[in-house]
């Protein structure tokens, strides 16, 4: 039972399930079910009455409010309505290798070669409350390195499914000074941060600072050649459309689809299922 946050933009809930067919398609056989926080149907209750054991999966990219506290609430809900109900919980999708391998993809099909020392990365995220969740994706901005295999060209392998496409825009030249500001410590020149890339820096759409405009102009400041976008989003809607739109009036030169159906992404929700049979029931949800 995979649970998404869900959203009011339909694009959301048909990425989810484009998705969990791409699960379906890897693991033949095995039974995959979607359910909702919010906004869609079905609600997680509703999705696991009459099962007697599920494993739970949260289709969230970091642990925070709602893998915490509102998930948690939706369990006992399903409980209160089915009492003998047995559930194996999973860790969120991310942090995850694998992720970063969807990241290079979504760039490599807008047209980014990945590692590229010419081009600084801003890697956005939804933003969080939690200075935890935030704490897991900038570290993730400091720790990226092109994935083996994966500097040399565009990866291969299209995925299909309701994203939203890539985007290109034109540029404004570099902006005179130095990397300072919100960005300070996080972007720190060319060659720094991604290994191959002139720089990876994070930001958040929401919650939390720089967002991602703030952090396209400050890359243009420091001299960065070409800024692209990754953003570290599930599906399309809203921080979406957004993150496109201001990072492109900025000044980003390219910004990537969001994470969507991809094959890695399925890889990811298999391993954590499989880890999740493996512990005790109800482990990390009561």
């Amino acid at each position: 039972m995979a649970v998404a946050h869900g959203s009011r933009d339909p694009r959301a809930a048909a990425t989810v399930e484009a998705l969990l067919e791409e699960v379906r398609r890897a693991r033949p056989g095995l039974p995959v079910r979607g359910a909702y926080l919010d906004h869609s149907a079905p609600t997680l209750a509703q999705a696991l009455h009459g099962h007697a054991e599920a494993v739970v999966l949260p289709l969230l990219l970091t642990a925070a409010y709602h893998s915490r506290v509102d998930l948690p609430a939706a369990l006992n809900e399903a409980r209160a309505r089915d009492p003998l109900l047995r559930v194996h919980y999973g860790d969120t999708l991310g942090p995850h290798p694998l992720l970063v391998s969807v990241l290079e993809r979504r760039l490599a099909e807008a047209g980014v070669t990945p590692g590229d020392p010419g081009t600084a990365v801003v890697l956005v995220s939804a933003g969080s409350s939690d200075a935890r969740a935030n704490a897991v994706v900038a570290d993730l901005a400091r720790t990226w390195r092109p994935s083996p295999g994966r500097a040399s060209g565009p990866l291969s392998g299209p995925t299909s499914g309701p994203t939203s496409g890539p985007t290109s825009g034109p540029t404004s030249g570099p902006l005179s000074g130095p990397l300072s500001g919100p960005l300070s410590g996080r972007a720190t020149g060319p060659a720094s941060g991604g290994g191959g890339w002139w720089a990876v820096t994070v930001a958040y759409a929401s919650a939390a600072g720089p967002t991602p405009a703030e952090a396209v102009a400050l890359l243009r400041r420091a001299g960065a050649p070409r800024v692209a976008v990754a953003p570290y989003l599930l599906a399309p809607g809203y921080f979406a459309d957004k993150v496109r739109r201001d990072t492109l009036a900025a000044g980003a030169d390219v910004v990537a689809d969001v994470l969507g159906p991809a094959p890695e992404l399925a890889q990811v929700v298999l391993r954590r299922y499989e880890a999740a049979l493996r512990a005790p029931v109800d482990a990390a949800a009561s």
